[in-house]
């Protein structure tokens, strides 16, 4: 069981909170396609002789604004290297003002067989605020014509946490969205990132974030509102409807490999990360002219494992397998953490046996504080290393 991801690095316009490497000018995109196409013939063996390719996930970046040319020898290259399972699950992230008749028409005569749109809201103001290139309307539109031209497996993002008087906007949001019927929400709270447009104006007091009990009442909202609709939340910012996660992103929670293309993604072998490049032109000179991929290995040690190991494994519903914890990574919190993990238990924030951890609702609002009390530290082990390669 192993994954793909293709990092598509373009966008039509810079949101205002979004600190992913991506560039507004389109000049290059064809020669990254290019060179996307010569990475998969460079590294097609990072993932071993026999691997099978279960998820496919174009991101980015705007992946929809791939033409139905660069997505076929995207696809070609794909297939040529690799054996992709009859079932794979293959998803495309949109933006709403892409997903025209005719774009739509030319997605579903592809392979891709999921669709996550990035709606972030439905409320006028709040779109042109954080610069998204589309309008509310379009963000029902999009969604009720994608279902039209026959994609029923899509995900729509959705943040939560932006400016507001009150939380009215953030309920008519999410009644919005659930009136949509789709099978997958992604819910985000709005985060204030250094580099981005709102972390600069953040800085110069010129963007003023609502307080943290604002954006935890919201999140309180999301979670009544999903149970009220039966959707199940599988991960803290990701909720479906029965059965219907999202195979790609519940295998990197999994610590599934994967491999990643395209400049500044990341690939995992396993036991070790890899890094390329966040930079187009050095990304294509490197690949295409010199033949090799730019990236940096980042070697894990088993305490590192368990330090990712604990940070995913608390954001889900299944929580953190104490017993392979303990056996495969060599980490006991019953042992180094008992008070702790009790009090954890006592106060209701997590639900607590021999072999599991798992966060409550109340637990989820504070899980970066609990992951990080709960961290192992560099004096138990020997810390990881970084490395430069050519592959």
């Amino acid at each position: 069981m192993s994954g793909l991801y293709l990092h598509i690095p373009f966008c039509k316009q810079a949101c205002h909170y979004c600190d992913f490497h991506f560039s507004t000018s389109l000049g290059l995109k064809g020669s990254v396609v290019e060179a996307v196409v010569r990475e998969l013939a460079l590294r097609h063996a990072y993932l071993g002789p026999h691997a099978v390719l279960n998820t496919i996930y174009f991101g980015g970046g705007t992946p929809s604004l791939l033409s139905a040319a660069e997505l076929d020898a995207l696809f070609a290259a794909i297939h040529k290297h690799f054996a992709v399972a009859p079932d794979a699950e293959i998803t495309l992230e949109a933006n709403p003002d892409d997903l025209t008749p005719p774009k739509l028409r030319e997605l579903a005569a592809s392979p891709i067989n999921r669709l996550s749109i990035g709606l972030q809201s439905f409320h006028e103001p709040h779109l042109r605020l954080m610069n998204r290139a589309h309008s509310a309307q379009e963000s029902t539109v999009a969604v009720q014509q994608a279902q039209a031209a026959g994609f029923e497996n899509i995900s729509v993002d959705l943040i939560y946490g932006v400016p507001a008087p009150d939380h009215r906007i953030w309920a008519q949001d999410m009644a919005a969205a659930f009136a949509l019927e789709v099978p997958h929400l992604s819910c985000y709270a709005l985060t204030i990132e250094p580099g981005t447009v709102f972390g600069r104006q953040a800085k110069k007091g010129r963007f003023l974030p609502p307080p943290d009990e604002f954006v935890a009442q919201q999140f309180e909202m999301l979670l009544e509102q999903m149970q009220r609709h039966s959707y199940q939340q599988y991960e803290i910012s990701n909720f479906c409807q029965p059965g219907r996660e999202s195979r790609h992103n519940s295998a990197y929670w999994q610590g599934v490999p994967y491999l990643g293309l395209g400049p500044s993604a990341h690939s995992f072998d396993g036991h070790n990360r890899q890094y390329t490049v966040a930079n187009n032109h050095q990304y294509v000179q490197a690949v295409l002219e010199q033949g090799h991929v730019p990236a940096t290995i980042e070697h894990l040690t088993t305490l590192d494992r368990a330090n990712e190991y604990l940070m995913t494994s608390l954001r889900t519903a299944q929580g953190c397998n104490l017993t392979y914890l303990r056996d495969t990574l060599g980490v006991d919190l019953h042992q180094q953490h008992s008070v702790y993990l009790r009090e954890l238990h006592r106060t209701g924030l997590a639900e607590l046996t021999p072999s599991i951890l798992r966060l409550t609702n109340r637990g989820k609002l504070l899980a970066d504080h609990i992951t990080l009390e709960l961290f192992q530290s560099s004096d138990s082990a020997t810390t990881g290393s970084s490395t430069p390669v050519n592959s």
